[in-house]
């Protein structure tokens, strides 16, 4: 188990946590309140910031309930939080029904917060690569 320092930089800001046991994301609120047109995507503020530490980052992603019921989901899904970055966690959400607005409220959860290992990597520029089964095969290989 990790410590993951949070920082309320508002105090209506609410702390993530995890719905149910062994869930792997923690759940992120919106601490303000944004009306999404169809097909608008707007910046929405968590109030929170937190240390993630050496080795690991955060991947902030859409919550399914929000993608099924309202057509909610995030720009840039999954978000990358490195381990460095000491600011507001912010979230970009994307209305992507057609026809009808959404009003994120705060206290709102509109995202999770996945936390993941990040090892090192060193990048090395070689003549060829190995070769794999796939090969070069891409977008649709696996179809059949």
């Amino acid at each position: 188990m990790i410590e993951l320092p949070i920082h309320k930089l508002r105090d209506d800001a609410m702390l993530p946590k995890s719905a149910y046991e062994g869930d792997a994301g923690l759940d992120l609120a919106a601490c303000e309140q944004v009306t999404l047109r169809p097909g608008e995507r707007a910046l929405v503020g968590t109030g929170l910031a937190i240390a993630i530490p050496p080795g690991y980052a955060g991947f902030v992603q859409p919550r399914s309930g929000l993608a099924a019921r309202h057509g909610i989901t995030i720009v840039n899904t999954p978000g990358l939080v490195d381990s460095g970055y000491r600011g507001e966690l912010r979230v970009i959400l994307l209305n992507t029904d057609p026809s009808e607005s959404f009003t994120v409220e705060p206290g709102m959860r509109i995202a999770q917060l996945v936390i993941l290992e990040t090892p090192p990597v060193e990048v090395v520029e070689v003549e060829a690569l190995p070769d794999s089964e796939r090969g070069g095969r891409g977008f649709g290989s696996s179809s059949h």
